[in-house]
């Protein structure tokens, strides 16, 4: 879900420091990655993708506050249990495609600012970041990115209910 709200917040920091800015993934909290390849995604999967987003309700987040994994700095949305429930429906529908290829027992909805960055560039960035904070933004769609090998680019958007 894109999160437009935050740009100006983090968008020097992703330039920066998360590859997947430099490759036109603009700030967002994921859904579901991966997800099916785009050979796959036709006319009748797009629409099974908008029912099953459409069922739930736009909503607001706050992103306040700063968290970790190992090489990564991200903002945590607060609530996140509108984002959980997100990846729980379409998981549900598409249950070939866990979240991060099941690697994670737990669903941790997060924007990320950076990663594969030691701890001293994570530490800065999130110094930088604390007087930018905290961002509420409004989600009211979800957008499909593909990959063509090398960028990122918008496939189609579905708007929540």
């Amino acid at each position: 879900m894109r999160v437009p709200e935050a740009e100006p917040a983090v968008q020097s920091w992703r330039d920066r420091l998360d590859p997947s800015a430099r490759a036109g993934v603009p700030a967002h909290v994921t859904v579901l990655f991966p997800f099916l390849d785009e050979s796959r995604i036709d006319r009748e999967t797009c629409a099974a993708i908008g029912e099953v987003i459409g069922r739930h309700r736009s909503f607001e987040a706050r992103f306040e506050r700063c968290g970790r994994f190992p090489g990564i700095l991200y903002l945590t949305p607060e609530p996140d249990a509108s984002f959980r429930t997100l990846t729980e429906a379409v998981r549900d529908r598409w249950p070939q495609t866990p979240p991060f290829g099941g690697r994670f027992d737990d669903i941790v909805p997060h924007l990320t600012v950076a990663q594969g960055q030691d701890d001293a560039v994570l530490e800065e960035a999130e110094a930088g970041l604390r007087g930018r904070l905290p961002v509420t933004a409004r989600v009211s769609s979800v957008d499909l990115l593909v990959h063509d090998g090398s960028r990122w680019r918008q496939r189609a958007s579905f708007a929540l209910g």
